[in-house]
Formats: C-alpha cells, structure tokens, sequence
C-alpha cells in the first residue's frame, strides 16, 4: 500500500507543482537545487519547522524522503522549464532556478484545497525566507528537525 501513496504523492509532475507555487511566491529570489530540495521538504512538512498545517500527513521516517527528493524534485523542476513555468538562470555560484513571467497566472488558476494549502505554505516559507535570508532559514529549519545537510549539499560530502 505505501508503494501505491508514494506513486500518487511523490512524482516530478507533483513536486515540478510545488517549486512553481514556491517559486513564484519567491519572487524575484533564484534558488539553487539544493534549495529548492529544502523547500520542498519543508513546504510538505511546514508543521514541523513551525508552519501552517503540512500538506502531507506526518508519517515515520519522513526524514528518509530526502533520499529519494532531490532525483524527484530535480525531474519535476526540467518538467516545469519545458511547460515555461520555471527558468533555469546562471548566477555567481552556478545554476538556479525562477518563476517564469508565465508563472504567476497558472498559480493563480490552481483552486483545489490541495493547491489553496500549498499557497498557503509556500506564502509562509517566502515569507520566513525573506526574514532570515536563506541561510537563516536553513539554519531554522536545522534547528527545528536536525541537520541533514548532506541531502541538499552540492556534492561536498567526503569522497564526492
């Protein structure tokens, strides 16, 4: 049964939605994959870095999605730029990722209660992000749940 959940609540096509809604609620802000890996994780989990209810029920070992997230979340941010939601940008530090122009319109047009909530969370992330800069944020949501740096890292862990 978990297998049928994780098909329906963990695909490219869902997680390439989400960077769209926090993406655009960023706006004008970039974020690099391995931000955007940390957004995605705490937008579905807000409630535990003290946010508005999650979207997704709290279940063990939710930790262990970062294992997976960041293929998931790197495929459905590709899916997003061909469908012109989301741009791929160089900056200083490498690549990193914005709303399209197009972007604002199709937020506007997601209604569901699932997509009401993700607004809803995405507007609370955007909003601590611009309070405690990105950093700050990171260090916030390490505080709340633990360091798991090496997820979101750019491949700086030993042997990389």
């Amino acid at each position: 049964m978990s297998e049928s959940i994780s098909d329906l609540y963990h695909t490219p096509l869902e997680a390439g939605i989400r960077a769209v809604v926090v993406l655009e609620h960023l706006r004008p802000i970039t974020a690099d994959l391995s931000e955007v890996v940390l957004y995605d994780h705490v937008v579905v989990h807000a409630s535990d870095v003290g946010g508005p209810m999650s979207l997704h029920a709290a279940v063990s070992g939710r930790k262990g999605e970062l294992l997976v997230r960041r293929g998931i979340v790197e495929a459905g941010l590709d899916l997003m730029r061909r469908c012109h939601l989301l741009e791929k940008v160089a900056d200083d530090e490498g690549f990193a990722w914005r709303a399209s122009e197009e972007a604002a319109s199709y937020v506007e047009l997601l209604e569901s209660p699932y997509s009401e909530d993700l607004k809803a969370c995405a507007g609370w992330l955007a909003g601590q992000v611009r309070e405690l800069s990105k950093a700050g944020f990171k260090s916030m949501v390490v505080g709340h749940i633990g360091e798991w740096t090496e997820s979101f890292g750019h491949g700086t862990s030993p042997g990389a």
